[in-house]
């Protein structure tokens, strides 16, 4: 099968109300939406969602940089991802949601091609696939509510954003553990809020609430002080901004500077990447979670698929569909029910759009 075009269009994704992290505040957002045809007939859906101080990313750069790489893959076999991701990193560097978009899209071609979901197309086996849920940063108190609602809407791990204030911090750990009891798992994630001294004193303050791990405690420049980190506490340390492609993963595990990876589609580039970046974490002994951006039912889908498909995919956090309106245009065969995702038998993503 042959690529004899590729499309791409800007939807816009409204949210049901901001999400406040330590790095920026999603308010609104676009997304790109990318269709590519063969000559078979066969056509792919893709999704590039820009998240500007994470990727660095737009909604327009996206739309700018599918629209190079076209020139470059027209004709190209969609069976051969390896090759044409090969070909898309020689003409253009970064730029990983727009590549992101067109892997999503070839993938979704090649599982209907094969007539198989494409969490079957992957390896997977079992369709069934659990989230969290995000507590935004808010006032202590307000985190302590919206971690509640969580917990009564079936969520038994939710994720704790921090990073703007330590003892705000602190005060909003400590009132979600009391809020939501024993059982529920509290995951922390600092967005690169904190120096290394502030990371060190929180995360060994807040073991006494039980908190399962913490996520890019330090800036994504600081690879040392990520590793400082690490060295100095007893929780276990995730990296995600510091973590986007296979050649960071290995270069983090070989550092000891992590245990844990957080893989995200925008991050690394699409389904092909991430792939390797599991594997390589798997080899090292490395967990990992598999998280998502402000994405469509299309980004999302794909995750959960990778989710479903990989053992070693310990962890989701894909709850994004959770805080955005359901877009008239984006019919999907999966969706949320409280925290689980249950994916369908249809081939392919399980997509469809008003294109």
């Amino acid at each position: 099968m042959k690529i004899t075009d590729i499309e791409s269009k800007i939807f816009e994704i409204q949210l049901k109300e901001p999400v406040r992290t330590a790095i920026g505040q999603i308010s609104v957002g676009n997304t790109v939406i990318v269709k590519i045809s063969t000559d078979s007939g066969i056509c792919g859906l893709g999704e590039g969602a820009p998240t500007p101080f994470v990727t660095g990313d737009t909604a327009k750069s996206i739309q700018i940089a599918i629209t190079t790489l076209k020139e470059h893959l027209i004709g190209m076999d969609t069976l051969a991802i390896e090759a044409i991701h090969q070909r898309m990193n020689d003409c253009l560097a970064y730029n990983t949601s727009a590549k992101a978009a067109i892997d999503i899209a070839l993938h979704d071609i090649c599982a209907k091609n094969a007539g198989l979901p494409l969490y079957r197309y992957l390896g997977g086996t079992n369709g069934h696939v659990v989230t969290d849920k995000t507590i935004g940063i808010g006032t202590p108190e307000k985190m302590a509510e919206d971690a509640v609602k969580a917990v009564e809407q079936g969520f038994e791990f939710i994720k704790v954003k921090t990073g703007l204030s330590l003892e705000d911090d602190l005060l909003a750990i400590e009132l979600i553990r009391k809020a939501v009891g024993p059982k529920i798992h509290i995951k922390v994630d600092a967005n690169q809020g904190w120096s290394v001294k502030q990371a060190i004193e929180a995360i060994e303050r807040m073991r006494s609430y039980d908190v399962s791990f913490v996520e890019q405690p330090v800036s994504v420049h600081d690879e040392d002080g990520l590793k400082q980190v690490k060295e100095s506490v007893t929780l276990p340390i995730m990296a995600d901004e510091s973590c986007f492609s296979p050649y960071d993963a290995l270069r983090l595990i070989k550092h000891r500077a992590i245990d844990m990876i957080n893989i995200k589609l925008m991050k690394s580039g699409g389904l092909f990447p991430a792939i390797q970046m599991a594997n390589i974490a798997e080899v090292a002994g490395i967990p990992c979670m598999i998280g998502c951006m402000m994405e469509s039912a299309i980004g999302i889908a794909a995750a959960v698929a990778l989710a479903a498909a990989r053992s070693n995919i310990m962890y989701a956090d894909l709850d994004g569909l959770l805080f955005t309106k359901k877009h008239p245009d984006i019919r999907s065969t999966i969706g949320p029910i409280g925290a689980e995702y249950q994916l369908s038998e249809e081939s392919g993503i399980g997509v469809h759009v008003n294109y």
